[in-house]
């Protein structure tokens, strides 16, 4: 149970430095802004939803733990 905690704190703390990377940068650069990405901009009102940033990252993700359960 204490390799489990070890691991959960030490992802929280690579997603904390990684966030405040993004943060500080201004963002990913063209993740984010992807053609196929949704985006609505009316007066008073906008929408944004990434489907295609989504998609990519998911199947990064996907490859990322394929390769790591090996």
């Amino acid at each position: 149970m204490r390799d489990i905690g070890r691991m959960i704190f030490l992802a929280g703390v690579v997603l904390a430095i990684v966030g405040l990377v993004i943060w500080k940068t201004g963002g990913l650069g063209v993740i984010g802004r992807l053609p196929g990405d949704i985006s609505v901009r009316r007066p008073g009102f906008s929408f944004y939803f990434p489907v295609t940033t989504c998609i990519v990252i998911s199947v990064i993700l996907t490859v990322l733990a394929w390769v790591f359960r090996r």
